[in-house]
C-alpha cells in the first residue's frame, strides 16, 4: 500500500521521497554528530565551522553537476529569498548548536521538528496549501509527541 503513494505513471518512482528519506537520515546523524563535536567547543564557533563544511560542499556540487552557469539564471526576486531562508537557516544552526550544547539531543531534535507547525502555517498563508482531515489528526499527534518527550524533562523538578 505504501507503494502506491510513491510510484506513479508508468512506475516511475518519485525521487523526492529518497531525497525526504534522506533527509530525515541526514537529520538524525547530524544531531549525534553536533552533539559530539561540541562537548568542548563554543557552540557559536562549531556552527561556523560547520557553515564552512556546508558552504564548500554546497559549491562542490554545483561544480561536479556543472550548474555554475545557472546562478546566474537566478531571478533577483529568488535570489532575494534565497538569502532570507540563508538568514533563517544560519538562526536555526545557532540556536540548533546552542541547544544541543546545553541540553539532551533526545529532547532538543523533537522540539527542533515542531518547525512542521511553522512550515504548515506559513504554506497555509503563502501557498494557500490545505491539510487534509488525515494530515491535521497526524499533525496534532506530532505536536502531543513531541511535547509528551519534551514537558517532562522540562519541567522536572
Amino acid at each position: 500500500m505504501f507503494l502506491r503513494y510513491i510510484v506513479i505513471g508508468k512506475g516511475e518512482f518519485i525521487m523526492w521521497v529518497l531525497y525526504a528519506v534522506g533527509l530525515a537520515f541526514f537529520s538524525g546523524i547530524t544531531a549525534i554528530l553536533a552533539k559530539c563535536g561540541i562537548r568542548k567547543t563554543d557552540s557559536t564557533v562549531a556552527t561556523a565551522v560547520r557553515t564552512v563544511v556546508v558552504l564548500v560542499f554546497s559549491w562542490l556540487m554545483v561544480f561536479v553537476t556543472g550548474k555554475k552557469s545557472k546562478v546566474r539564471e537566478i531571478p533577483k526576486k529568488e535570489l532575494l529569498f534565497i538569502c532570507l531562508s540563508g538568514f533563517a537557516t544560519g538562526g536555526a544552526w545557532l540556536c540548533y548548536y546552542k541547544a544541543l550544547q546545553d541540553g539532551l539531543a533526545s529532547v532538543v531534535v523533537p522540539i527542533d521538528k515542531l518547525s512542521i507547525l511553522v512550515t504548515i502555517a506559513f504554506s497555509y498563508i503563502v501557498f494557500k496549501e490545505k491539510l487534509s482531515k488525515k494530515s491535521a489528526a497526524g499533525l496534532v499527534l506530532i505536536t502531543a509527541g513531541t511535547l509528551m518527550m519534551a514537558l517532562p524533562v522540562l519541567f522536572q523538578p
